[in-house]
């Protein structure tokens, strides 16, 4: 699986991902450092990469239906310090080794990660 880690992420969570055996870019690698959501999410389908945010405009499933894109995962931490976040992203990696994300739309909180499907 191919994720893109959104830049209002720390760059250490791209890191988590290839050392869990996934392909990870960040969207600051890539030069998309403020790009539009229609911009970034464009180049997520055409690279078929899972995003990874905090972005909550990616929650809208109107917007982003599940099935019509290669998979979005959105982060809702109580807390946004690098810590927290890097421990959400160890409990992404932990479902991740039973199910993948592909064309679904992952909520992940604290205690539990909400999937939504077509």
């Amino acid at each position: 699986m191919k994720f893109k880690i959104d830049e209002n992420l720390p760059a250490e969570c791209a890191r988590l991902f290839i050392d869990a055996g996934f392909y990870a870019d960040t969207v600051n690698q890539e030069h998309l450092s403020g790009a539009e959501d229609a911009v970034l999410f464009a180049r997520c389908v055409s690279e078929q990469r899972i995003l990874v945010t905090l972005d909550l405009d990616f929650a809208n499933v109107r917007a982003y239906p599940p099935g019509s894109q290669p998979g979005i995962i959105v982060l809702r931490p109580k807390s946004q310090d690098k810590p927290t976040l890097l421990a959400h992203m160890g409990r992404i990696l932990v479902v991740l080794a039973e199910r993948s994300p592909a064309n679904q739309l992952w909520i992940v909180e604290r205690d539990r990660v909400r999937v939504r499907e077509r």
